[in-house]
């Protein structure tokens, strides 16, 4: 265990708290209607396999994506092969890939040492067979060893499943129902956290389909707002209490709303003065941040820990919990059971493939101290972008949680739902959004719409820097204030 932790300096949150706030009280310093058409031009004439494959895949999957982070404008890009720090498309261009899979491939894409323990695997063994495997073991082991909170761990199908299976272990603990969640956090899309997405105070916004009884023991608190956490657990004491605050630890969707250093610390606090549990979504933050996650970062030891992608190296069908012995052990039992334990399932947990990407992945990650190497990329992205702002005198926001690069030009998440102005802004800043996205793109850089950056151990000083130089080509563009 040798890895270091790949936050070199952590932000000063309330100087880009008062730069957001600036960035959302300033008009839009987007691309003109004439750049947008020219960037159109460019996908037209340089994609047109991805625009063939996207049109048939309108006709066959609803909104013509099978996940959000494939939506590109004006069409998805058809992405054939995956390598390192780079994606490339049906026509043969090459992109600088800051998405990462949504995070988990800190290693960069397609590392080839996983892959072919994969291949051994499924050579020998095949991808599942429905009984126990040595590697979910190992897996297991391995995840205690990094994270010696996670006493044990139970291998799921997606974060989503995750979070499900960490709320119901915390019900059936602790006898309580309410849940508490940070506002703007994502927590997957099970019925009882669609509750206050992307835009703290949204409530039940999103929860279309979703019957309001599912979410009536849900509620959600500012980012940040302790005083506002403390009197929820108040109020819910009086009205059974609290099972479980789950978090992001660096902030709401990967620190897009970013906490303080010593938030963590207080929450595990109030969490143990009100007896609730603490659930940790470490999704984006486990193994990226450092081989201890974020817990270990942070000094804070949750509950409860949610995984995602992360613990398979971004090999499919992955997720899990885990945590302190005595709450885990609501999971345990068999066919007789019933009655006396927290119902999980799932045909494909704990698969082989699974298992065996995330064993030897992790094992990399340590060896080769990714998670400092992709933090050192961010910190000079971060850099870069910097100079970059400042030098085209733009009002955007950047910074970094080592490896999570944060890049704000529209302010569209951080608008105030109290503003009078929220919906008359909330259009233009969402299409600004989506604008901004397609023009990186069109030079060479993909990311997650946008706004947020995952760099890993793929990213060399000259990948950054290529990709520095695509940013610039769309800054140069933006007309002056």
């Amino acid at each position: 265990m040798t890895s270091r932790y790949g936050i070199s300096q952590y932000p000063d949150v309330p100087a880009i708290q008062a730069r957001l706030a600036e960035l959302t009280s300033t008009p839009i310093r987007t691309l003109t209607k004439e750049q947008l058409e020219e960037y159109h031009a460019w996908y037209a004439e340089h994609t047109p396999a991805s625009r063939e494959a996207a049109a048939e895949a309108e006709s066959a999957i609803p909104g013509g994506v099978q996940h959000n982070l494939a939506l590109n404008d004006p069409w998805a890009l058809d992405i054939v092969a995956a390598n390192g720090a780079y994606l490339y498309d049906a026509d043969g261009n090459r992109y600088v890939d800051f998405l990462q899979a949504g995070g988990p491939t800190v290693l960069g894409s397609n590392y080839a040492p996983v892959r072919e323990k994969v291949i051994e695997l499924l050579a020998s063994c095949g991808p599942v067979t429905g009984m126990l495997h040595a590697s979910e073991i190992a897996l297991a082991k391995l995840i205690h060893d990094f994270m010696p909170g996670v006493h044990k761990f139970r291998m799921l199908g997606s974060g989503t499943e995750a979070v499900m299976a960490a709320i119901r272990a915390a019900r059936a603990f602790t006898g309580k129902a309410n849940i508490i969640k940070i506002g703007g956090a994502y927590h997957g899309w099970s019925d009882q956290v669609v509750y206050g997405l992307r835009i703290p105070g949204t409530g039940s916004l999103e929860a279309v389909g979703i019957p309001a009884g599912a979410l009536a023991a849900t509620s959600e608190i500012l980012p940040g707002d302790l005083d506002m956490l403390r009197a929820r657990l108040t109020a819910n004491a009086e009205a059974g209490g609290t099972a479980a605050v789950i978090l992001e630890p660096v902030g709401p969707e990967s620190g897009s709303y970013p906490v303080r250093l010593g938030f963590n610390a207080a929450v595990r606090e109030l969490c143990d003065e009100f007896g609730a549990l603490l659930v940790f979504d470490e999704v984006v933050t486990g193994f990226r941040l450092g081989m201890g996650g974020a817990q270990g970062y942070f000094g804070v030891t949750p509950d409860l820990t949610v995984f995602g992608k992360c613990v398979a190296g971004g090999y499919p069908a992955a997720g899990g919990v885990g945590g302190r012995e005595e709450v885990m052990a609501v999971y345990a039992g068999g066919l007789t059971a019933g009655g006396q334990r927290a119902l999980t399932g799932g045909t494909l947990s704990a698969n082989p493939l699974s298992c065996t990407a995330g064993y030897h992945a992790l094992l990399e990650m340590d060896r080769t101290d990714a998670p400092a190497k992709a933090g050192a990329a961010g910190d000079r992205l971060r850099d870069g972008l910097t100079t970059l702002i400042a030098k085209y005198d733009l009002p955007y926001v950047t910074y970094n949680f080592g490896s999570i690069v944060h890049l704000h030009t529209s302010g569209v998440l951080h608008l105030n739902l109290n503003d009078p102005a929220f919906f008359t802004e909330l259009g233009p800043r969402k299409d600004m959004l989506g604008h901004m996205s397609m023009a990186f793109a069109a030079e060479g850089i993909v990311t997650l719409a946008g706004s947020r950056m995952y760099t890993s151990m793929a990213d060399t000083d000259e990948v950054v820097d290529e990709a520095l130089a695509g940013f610039e080509r769309v800054f140069a563009k933006i007309p002056a204030a």
